[in-house]
């Protein structure tokens, strides 16, 4: 409860900040539509990540004066991570002057989007969520699953395991569990995983976890029961600190449960405390406050007294995270710039070409200050992910720690699914792929 009326408060706080700085976007402002949750069961986990990508606005209008003298204007409209609020939110944003593109923050609103996307020529950018599918960009125009997908981070995990062992040879024979968020979102990795028990011979095990995930000692009687190797876990919001708990209750070892990127943050863990000691989780990105892009946040947004939420939560994982989102954004405002007219609004339609060619290399990312915190990016009509690279850090009962260099998903297992997956939605639609010449449009 006490989380809860804080994150209330949040709310109208960010609400009062959103209208001061887009509700009355005008022509010459590009704006950024914010969809985010503080309020409810996902709410520890939706504002930090909301903050950090408020805070990189604030800091590139105050450090930069904007994009190329195009100041940046913003709105939130909060969705409680629920579908129908969050196409709400769409439909009433979408057509302020100056859009710029959508970061759905969940994949059931992602999935409800991607038939409007085309039709209202707004791109929507899905880092590290979505359909994994739409990595294909001659399939998927207007959907950007940036720095990877459920399939790259299920592949990363099973490599992981498969390493940890002795080789992928020695999973044949072991149970793997997934307990899983029963939505969109949880269910997105089992095609990946069914593909990776097909080749190494291990046994997979589902656990559906009903939504939001307060209730699951059903699911940790039958862990208990069965006694997996490894689980993976599948969670978002109050369901990561649930199942670390009930893990503990059930005396299942922790050091053999591995969380995908939503399920590796500080608010899934603090709480827990020693009892998550040994967790595994991947990292989509590096965290902490020593990269030049935090200090600058600190500087002109903290320092200035306008952080959108406290200062000790500024380089946290999901704040970080939420920074590099915004980060990409404006650096397609950026990229379209350079195309069509330096100083300029960027339409929809410009930002999702600028998004469609981003190139950031190391030494872009360094003078941008996001040294350590991502690999480079590089954006093709083919290729709308641009990297698909993730490491793993483990709690030691009081911080996150790297536990593994980066790993890179198969893309030889993933491509030929990516392709057949888009295929089969493509008919589905009855759409086309795009042709050639489009990738200039």
């Amino acid at each position: 409860m006490k989380f809860t009326r804080l994150a209330a408060a949040a709310t109208v706080a960010c609400t009062l900040a959103g209208f001061a700085g887009g509700a009355a976007a005008q022509a010459k402002e590009q704006f950024f539509p914010l969809l985010s949750y503080r309020t409810g069961p996902y709410a520890p986990n939706g504002v930090p990540w909301a903050n950090g990508k408020q805070d990189y606005i604030k800091m590139i209008n105050a450090r930069d004066g904007g994009v190329n003298g195009v100041k940046l204007t913003w709105e939130e409209c909060e969705t409680g991570y629920a579908t129908d609020r969050g196409v709400e939110c769409y439909e009433r944003l979408k057509s302020r002057p100056g859009v710029t593109l959508f970061d759905p923050q969940a994949t059931g609103i992602t999935f409800a989007l991607t038939e409007k996307a085309p039709v209202d020529k707004i791109p929507l950018m899905t880092l590290g969520y979505g359909l994994s599918v739409a990595q294909d960009g001659m399939a998927f125009k207007w959907n950007f699953p940036y720095m990877g997908s459920y399939w790259t981070g299920a592949d990363i995990l099973i490599q992981h395991i498969g390493k940890n062992a002795g080789g992928l040879d020695k999973l044949k024979g072991k149970k793997i569990a997934l307990v899983y968020h029963d939505s969109p979102f949880g269910k997105e990795p089992i095609p990946l995983l069914q593909e990776r028990s097909k080749m190494h011979g291990f046994e997979l095990q589902m656990l559906p976890v009903t939504a939001p995930g307060v209730e699951q000692k059903a699911t940790w009687l039958q862990v208990r029961q069965s006694r997996p190797d490894y689980v993976l876990l599948w969670g978002w919001g109050v369901m990561n600190s649930t199942a670390l708990k009930e893990a503990q209750a059930t005396g299942y070892p922790r050091d053999k449960m591995y969380g995908v990127w939503w399920a590796g943050a500080e608010p899934d863990v603090r709480d827990v405390g020693d009892g998550a000691k040994g967790y595994h989780a991947l990292a989509l990105n590096g965290h902490g406050t020593q990269s030049k892009v935090m200090q600058d946040i600190l500087k002109h947004v903290h320092g200035a007294n306008q952080g959108t939420g406290p200062k000790d939560e500024v380089g946290s994982v999901l704040y970080t995270r939420g920074v590099i989102i915004q980060m990409l954004g404006v650096e397609a405002v950026r990229r379209a710039q350079e195309r069509f007219g330096k100083g300029k609004v960027m339409t929809g339609e410009q930002v999702r070409w600028g998004m469609e060619n981003l190139a950031l290399d190391q030494k872009k990312l360094d003078a941008l200050g996001f040294t350590d915190l991502m690999r480079p990016l590089s954006t093709s009509c083919a290729d709308h992910m641009g990297s698909t690279w993730a490491r793993v850090h483990t709690w030691d009962g009081k911080q996150w720690k790297f536990s593994s260099d980066w790993y890179q998903a198969d893309e030889q297992v993933i491509k030929p699914m990516v392709k057949a997956g888009a295929d089969k939605y493509l008919a589905d639609k009855k759409m086309s792929r795009r042709e050639a010449g489009d990738c200039q449009s």
